[in-house]
């Protein structure tokens, strides 16, 4: 963005006709701050306010996580919009209360499960306060706030070749292990499904970590071949922020109230 512009100048392709333009976001990080215990993440009310007016609004609103769907809802609170959970693998829309679930998938998971929980009999991760995550088809190993947190991300890095060994995929979020299904699972697959399905002809993606550069490529290869006229890719900088989101992004906000503040220009209460 140039030292010039405004978030009102980058965000003027969605504001000059929000019918035709989506907006996509990651939850954690993005519209709510990290937090040590993942089960305590919510949107703040500041947060959610502005993004009840851009649900009305806008012609595609939707949030993209790598948790589950319905944990997703929870966190945001707000149940007319359509989530994406678990990087693409499931889809809960909006005033719905099944997700819908990749088959393949699915079948996956459940072997995901048994591989997480004969880990979590390793007294070991007990020990070193190593907490999982059972997000249905993929399985999260978390050592923020850990007494030691260099010691428990060794641990976790020896379970993630354990992993590996047995077949699945793998991949190391903010202080987070994802023990996968080995299928094609990222956040672009659940934005290309979004846009495929959705009259909209500029989008927005925001979101602040790794995983946030699929759902990046997703949106500038919808305008690539036509999908798409225009895409926004906002990085959302914390002290965690890899330098590659950084490089990617088309421009930088500071952490959740950052977010905030591109929000409330979407709204209209800026």
């Amino acid at each position: 963005m140039p030292p010039a512009a405004t978030l009102t100048d980058v965000l003027a392709p969605l504001l000059a006709d929000p019918a035709r333009a989506a907006v996509l976001l990651d939850i954690d990080g993005t519209l709510a701050p990290i937090v040590r215990h993942a089960d305590d993440a919510h949107v703040p009310e500041p947060t959610r306010a502005p993004l009840i007016v851009i649900a009305k609004r806008y012609g595609l609103v939707a949030c993209i996580s790598g948790r589950r769907a319905a944990t997703a809802r929870r966190i945001v609170s707000l149940g007319s919009i359509t989530y994406v959970g678990n990087h693409g693998a499931e889809i809960l829309r909006g005033g719905q209360t099944t997700p819908e679930v990749d088959p393949e998938v699915a079948e996956w998971g459940r072997r995901v499960r048994r591989f997480a929980d004969e880990q979590l009999r390793d007294d070991e991760l007990h020990r070193l306060r190593i907490r999982g995550e059972d997000k249905d088809v993929i399985f999260g190993f978390h050592w923020r706030g850990a007494p030691d947190e260099d010691a428990a991300e060794l641990a976790v890095r020896a379970l993630a070749q354990r992993a590996e060994a047995a077949g699945f995929a793998t991949h190391f979020g903010r202080k987070i292990l994802e023990v996968r299904p080995p299928v094609e699972l990222h956040k672009g697959k659940g934005v290309d499904r979004l846009l495929e399905e959705s009259d909209v002809d500029v989008a927005l993606f925001a979101g602040d970590d790794g995983t946030d550069l699929d759902a990046f490529s997703a949106l500038r290869g919808a305008v690539a071949d036509g999908r798409l006229r225009q895409a926004v890719c906002v990085g959302v900088r914390s002290d965690e922020t890899p330098p590659e989101l950084e490089e990617s992004a088309d421009v930088l906000v500071d952490g959740p109230l950052g977010v905030r503040a591109a929000l409330e220009v979407l709204a209209g209460s800026a």
